[in-house]
């Protein structure tokens, strides 16, 4: 029997996909569960139009992104911390305090979209990724400085 895939499923296909499986599989494990879709002509249409409608959005906010992107590729921020005789830190700048530091710039960001390539344990002016997409991330100046 023919599906249409409404959803990613592990080792069978991705959804929008065309697969086929045996009947018994289709009946009581993928229609129930609405993991799958009869493969007729009106199906494959509904398919088509749900997917056009989906990368629309998916473009959509892409573009959204890519214009935050282009704000926050401007801003520097500035985080003060705590020393030691020897300027050095105690601990590391967290995504916490880098959250913090964007949001007094004026941009609202989440902590997981936080990119680190490496821990900042030290004084001095580093870029710090923020994903905003999943094909978009921007960068922005952080100033680490002494209290």
């Amino acid at each position: 029997m023919e599906v249409i895939l409404s959803k990613d499923i592990h080792k069978l296909g991705k959804a929008g996909q065309v697969v086929k499986v045996k009947d018994g599989f289709a009946r009581n494990f993928l229609f129930p569960k609405g993991d799958a879709y009869l493969a007729t002509p009106e199906n494959l249409k509904r398919i088509e139009q749900i997917q056009k409608k989906e990368k629309a959005q998916y473009e959509e906010e892409k573009k959204k992104a890519e214009i935050l992107a282009d704000k926050l590729n401007k801003v520097s921020c500035t985080v003060t911390v705590e020393v030691n005789d020897l300027e050095k830190l105690y601990g590391s700048v967290t995504e916490g305090e880098i959250v913090k530091a964007i949001e007094a710039e004026g941009f609202t960001v989440d902590k997981k979209d936080i990119v680190l390539e490496k821990n900042i344990d030290q004084l001095g002016i580093f870029e710090v990724g923020v994903k905003l997409h999943p094909e978009v991330t921007a960068k922005i100046r952080l100033w680490v400085t002494k209290k």
